[in-house]
Order: C-alpha cells, then sequence, then structure tokens
C-alpha cells in the first residue's frame, strides 16, 4: 500500500481475501485525481462499486451491464470533479474515446486487477489487458498491478507486458489459505455426488462451477427438488437475469449457485463454506481462483473436485479447438497435465498445490489425503507396458487405441493396422479398460506423456518416461482411483476412434472460424456428421473430400481447401474447371487429358511449335466424351492444329477411361 501510495509502479501477488482492493483503493482516496481500475468481470466491478458507495466513496463502473442513467452519472461525476475510483473492462480500452476520456478524468493512477489476464499462456488470457500497458505509457501515470494465481512464468510475462521489462515493487504474499479443505474425488455418478456434499451442508452458501451452461441449469433444478435454495447462473442469460442472481447471492444466506466460471470472480461474499466442481477446470490457475471464493471471511471452508474421463476429453478437445498457435497450445496441455496431478496426488494435496507455484509445504492436515492417505501400488510395470505400446505404435495414436492393444481387443483397427502382432498386443489384460485409462490418467498427472497437438492428441512420451523405460526409476500410482474407475467408470465411446479425436478438434476449429467470419452458424458450415466422416476417412485430395457425406460442389469449392489444409498440413490447388469434376470419374479423365496435352505440348519429337488446351475445353471433353475425330473437332477451343496434335491421344485416353 505504501509503494502505490508513493507512486511506484507495482505488482502484488496475494491469496483471494489478503486485501488486494484495499491496496488501490486507499491510496485512490489520499491521491489526486482519479484512479483507473481494469477489472476483468462485470459482477466484481459492480460489487466493489456497491461497497464503496455504501461507505462514502465517489466510484463509478463504465460497463456493457451499465444502465443510460448509470452511465450519465457516471459522466457527471467525472465532469464535476467528485469521481475517485472509475472501474471499466478491458474491452473498453479498443475504443478511440477512452484515452480522451481518461485525459479529462485526470487519470493519476492505474491499477489492474487479476493482472495474470495479460498473460498469453495463462489460464484466462484477455487480448484486451495487452493495451494496459500503452494506456500506462500514453497516460504516463504509475500502475500497480495484482493478482492471486500467478506461476513464475506468468509474473514474467506481467513484467514484460504492463511494464515494459522494468522490474515494479514486487510483493509475494504466498498463495496458502489454510482454512480451505482440500478434495478430490473421480466421478462414479456425479449429480449423485453434488448432491450428497450439498445435503451435509444444507442451509450454507455455496457455489458448484460446471463445464456447460446446461449443466447449471439441470444441477440447479435438481437441487431445488431435493429441498436447496439454487439458482444457475451462466453467459448466456440476460445481463437482468444475471444481476438478479448476484445481487441475491449477496444478501441471502444458504443460495447455492451452480455456474459456469462466468460467476464469482468478483463476487465479495465472505461466509462462502463451500465450492464444488461437478466439471474439471482447466487448469491449477483456474482452480485455485475458483475454490478462492469460499472462506474469505477466514472461517473453516469446504472444496469437492470431481473428475473423470469425459472431464479430461472435454478439456483436450477445448485446448485443439482453440485458436491458439501449437506452442501455446501444448502449454495449455501440460497445464492440464499439472492439474491431473494434482487430482492424483499420492500425499497432500496443499502440498502439490504450492509446490506448483514454487512454495514449499508440510503436510496440511486439511485435505482428503492427510484425513485419509491413498491407497499405492508399484505401478512401474504397467506404466512400462504402456509406454512401451506408445512407442511400438509409433507414437500416433490416442489412449483408447493402446488400450485395447494392451488388453488384446482385436478390434477392426487393431486389425487393420497389424498391431495385434506386436509384441505388446495383450500383455495388460491384468487390468480392465477403465482401470487402464486411469493409469493413462496419472502417467498424464505424472507428465510421462502428453497429447501431441500436431499429431492430433496421440500420446508422446516426456522425457521424464525415459529412465522408467529403461528400468532406472519406478513408479507409483493410486490404487483406490484405479479401483474406482475399474468399478464405475464404464468405457465411454466417443464420436470417433480416440487417435483421431485431436483431427476432429480441429476441423471443429476451423469450421468455427470459418462461421464466424461469415457470421453464420457452424452447421451451416459442414455439421458434425461431415467433420466426423472427415475425421475417420482423412482424404487426401479433393476429389476424395467430394466423397465425404454433405460436401456437394458449392461447399468444396467455398471450403474444401481450407478443411484438407488441416488433415494433410497443405492445400490442394485446382483451377475451377476441375474444381467442377472434383468427386466424379470426369476428374480423373480431365487429369489424364492434362498430363497427354503436357507431353505433346511440343509434339511427339519435341521441336514443334507449343501448343496447348485450355482447362475449360479440358473440362468439355472429360464430360461429353467425344468418340471420333470430328465429334472432337466440334468441341469449342479445339482447332485443325490441335486436332492434329492432340487428337488421337485423347480418343485413345477416353476409350481407356
Amino acid at each position: 500500500m505504501q509503494s502505490v501510495l508513493e507512486g511506484r509502479n507495482t505488482l502484488a501477488i496475494m491469496p483471494t481475501g489478503g486485501g488486494k482492493s484495499l491496496c488501490f483503493q486507499l491510496p485512490a482516496l489520499c491521491r489526486d485525481g482519479v484512479t483507473v481500475v481494469i477489472s476483468p468481470l462485470i459482477a466484481l466491478m459492480r460489487d466493489q462499486v456497491r461497497a464503496l458507495r455504501a461507505a462514502g466513496v465517489e466510484a463509478g463502473a463504465l460497463t456493457s451491464g451499465n444502465t443510460d442513467e448509470e452511465t450519465e452519472e457516471v459522466f457527471q461525476a467525472i465532469d464535476e470533479g467528485r469521481l475517485k475510483l472509475l472501474y471499466m473492462a478491458p474491452e473498453r480500452l479498443a475504443s478511440g474515446a477512452a484515452m480522451g476520456l481518461l485525459r479529462r478524468a485526470k487519470c493519476s493512477l492505474i491499477a489492474v486487477d487479476e493482472a495474470h489476464c495479460v498473460s498469453q499462456w495463462g489460464h484466462d488470457f484477455r487480448p484486451d489487458y495487452l493495451r494496459i500497458g500503452e494506456l500506462r505509457r500514453s497516460l504516463r501515470v504509475p500502475l500497480a498491478a495484482f493478482t492471486a494465481t500467478a506461476d513464475e512464468e506468468t509474473r514474467a510475462e506481467i513484467v514484460t507486458r504492463l511494464f515494459d521489462g522494468e522490474q515494479p515493487a514486487t510483493f509475494l504474499r504466498g498463495f496458502d489459505r489454510p482454512n480451505i479443505h482440500l478434495a478430490f474425488a473421480v466421478k462414479t455418478g456425479p449429480r449423485d455426488q453434488i448432491l450428497r456434499f450439498a445435503a451435509a451442508r444444507k442451509g450454507q452458501s455455496g457455489i458448484v462451477y460446471c463445464g456447460t451452461r446446461a449443466k447449471t441449469e439441470v444441477l440447479a433444478q435438481a437441487l431445488r427438488e431435493a429441498g436447496h435454495s439454487s439458482v444457475a447462473y451462466h453467459g448466456g442469460m440476460e445481463a437482468e437475469e444475471r444481476r438478479r442472481v448476484e445481487t441475491r447471492f449477496q444478501r441471502e444466506d444458504g443460495l447455492i449457485v451452480v455456474a459456469t466460471i462466468a460467476f464469482g470472480m468478483g463476487i465479495d461474499k465472505p461466509d462462502i463454506r463451500w465450492v464444488a466442481h461437478a466439471d474439471l477446470p482447466k487448469s491449477i490457475e483456474g482452480y485455485y481462483q475458483e475454490i478462492g471464493r469460499a472462506g474469505r471471511d477466514g472461517s473453516p471452508a469446504e472444496t469437492l473436485t470431481l473428475y473423470g474421463p469425459d472431464d479430461i476429453r472435454l478439456r483436450r478437445s477445448q485446448i485443439d479447438e482453440g485458436a491458439a498457435p501449437p506452442d501455446r497450445k501444448a502449454a495449455d496441455h501440460a497445464r492440464l497435465n499439472a492439474l491431473l496431478g494434482l487430482a492424483e496426488a499420492l500425499a497432500c494435496r496443499r502440498q502439490v498445490l504450492l509446490g506448483y507455484f514454487g512454495e514449499q509445504a508440510e503436510p496440511c492436515g486439511n485435505c482428503d489425503l492427510c484425513d485419509r492417505p491413498a491407497q499405492t501400488f508399484d505401478a512401474t510395470e504397467a506404466v512400462r507396458k504402456a509406454l512401451s505400446a506408445i512407442l511400438r505404435t509409433g507414437e500416433w495414436f490416442g489412449a483408447g487405441h493402446l488400450i485395447d492393444i494392451l488388453t488384446g481387443s482385436a478390434t477392426p483397427k487393431v486389425r487393420e493396422r497389424g498391431h495385434d502382432q506386436l509384441p505388446t498386443f495383450a500383455v495388460g489384460k491384468e487390468l480392465s479398460k477403465p482401470a487402464w485409462g486411469a493409469v493413462f490418467r496419472q502417467m498424464m498427472g505424472r507428465d510421462l506423456v502428453r497429447p501431441d497437438p500436431d499429431r492430433h492428441g496421440a500420446l508422446r512420451m516426456t522425457e521424464a518416461a525415459r529412465p522408467v523405460l529403461r528400468g532406472e526409476a519406478q513408479v507409483t500410482l493410486r490404487k483406490d482411483t484405479i479401483a474406482a474407475a475399474d468399478e464405475r467408470e464404464p468405457v465411454v465411446r466417443a464420436q470417433v476412434a480416440d487417435e483421431d479425436l485431436g483431427l476432429l478438434a480441429q476441423l471443429k476449429a476451423k469450421r468455427r472460424a470459418l462461421a464466424e467470419a461469415q457470421n453464420v452458424p457452424a452447421y451451416v458450415v459442414f455439421p458434425d456428421k461431415t467433420l466426423i466422416e472427415m475425421a475417420e476417412k482423412k482424404p487426401a485430395t479433393l476429389d476424395q473430400m467430394a466423397g465425404i457425406t454433405g460436401v456437394g460442389a458449392r461447399k468444396l469449392e467455398s471450403y474444401g481447401a481450407h478443411f484438407l489444409e488441416v488433415i494433410t498440413g497443405g492445400a490442394e490447388a485446382l483451377h475451377p474447371a476441375r474444381m467442377r469434376l472434383a468427386g466424379r470419374p470426369e476428374g480423373a479423365l480431365f487429369d489424364r487429358l492434362a498430363e497427354l496435352q503436357l507431353q505433346l505440348a511440343r509434339g511427339e519429337d519435341g521441336t514443334g511449335k507449343y501448343l496447348t488446351c485450355t482447362n475449360a475445353t479440358l473440362r468439355q471433353i472429360a464430360e461429353r466424351r467425344p468418340s471420333t475425330l470430328s465429334e472432337l473437332a466440334a468441341i469449342q477451343g479445339m482447332g485443325e492444329q490441335k486436332i492434329d496434335r492432340f487428337g488421337e491421344a485423347f480418343l485413345t485416353a477416353l476409350r481407356d477411361g
């Protein structure tokens, strides 16, 4: 706080509930001018403005959720020189009027909340946060940045992007929230698991985070039917409806909000007693942000995070379908692996969690594994079998296909690729398929294997696995989570084979980009059924692409090359005349005619006058299939010289074709 008061550039990493907001709110009252607070979520801004006004502080927010009257009130306070704190969403910085407004308001300090959003490698990147550094330089004012979750890499990026690489006064106040009890569980029946967890805490305020909007509605209804006061919250709701939920949660004791991660980032409700995740979060940073809503008053709070194979598949596909470059996707997969490592931890979870952020700790005595130690076993042999299967198949397949090999399941794909002849075929029959799935999940959590975005999500071995494969290192895994998977988790069939999931995700990402560019729904480009067939058949040419269900002539011309490039890594260039024949027998005939004319362009002896036919002429020949020289001569573009040069050769090709 002293650093901010003195006008020094400041970076503070402090746990949720540690007083970050006070570190810029109090200095704002002591300094001349207006403190501009850049914050990522409307809920956070409205909540803080409400609290400041209740304390007699002139504060306002400019957000997309404002009414016209609220916005006018903020402008009036600026013009009258009354405003001390102005909250703004980062998206507003893109407006050309933003700079003029801030100069008019006599901005003297910029405070950046949730500063980790500036990191392109982080869990919650906001592109508009990249404008903040330019804002600081233009206004020539000090900047104070705050966040609760930033590993060493993210902290370095904050310094680079917000402070131009000049080291600010930095305060690292630790990440530990010792009052929060940590717990994870394998999904055995997630709806009932959440209902049981809530029933044991009936009457307490809680948050349930879900991976999809639809699930928030379903689970909120289930909680209401079980006698709880519960509401759903997600980004698809109208702004006014979201505001009603926020207000209810602030004022109503015992309310359970079932939400996507759009909720809770700025809700300063001190007595949230529990947070549950019905689905696996995206990363450790995201997980820590979300459980950080609980127990801000310092009193005991509890958490539960459920996870299963569908969660991991969803998170992997979200990464692969995103627009990020390959190195960013690889980093996101590694972050997800780190979260799996926390979920499958062998001992104190808090040690694993704090270790991720670079802190050491003693066993906490306040997590499920301190309460009840995990059952473990020596899994070295099982892991070596899995690694061998990965290597013997060239690191080109996902867990589903590898498990078929290990358990001796001679599926058509296994036989087609000759993998039933591998030495590793059926060497893992001692474990069931769900149990092997749990082994692969834990291997990812130990970062022994990673999905390769360049190979459509196929598993590749990391350097950390080599000592295990060579017999130089032992691997201990959790027996209890394998048993849970074996007993309860059925093998869920995905839309495509496991090794094709990554390609399907990339095809969906391309479809989304094309749809957004045209402002049409994704299915207008291609339905899922078409993309699934592409992922399975992997057409290598536009002719093969034309044979995919749902790819007509018009869509082949509009989108064919885009999707072919995703599948093959390169786009095929076809003349429009040839494109019209794609997928038809006439296409192959066109290619043969084009090849012949190239061979005979200067005659059989290579010394004649250079002659060629246009692509339009070749298309007419391929479609009309003349059988005599006179019929060939009747086609537009075939004069006497071209009949003499190409006639007999073309007719022979037409007869043979």
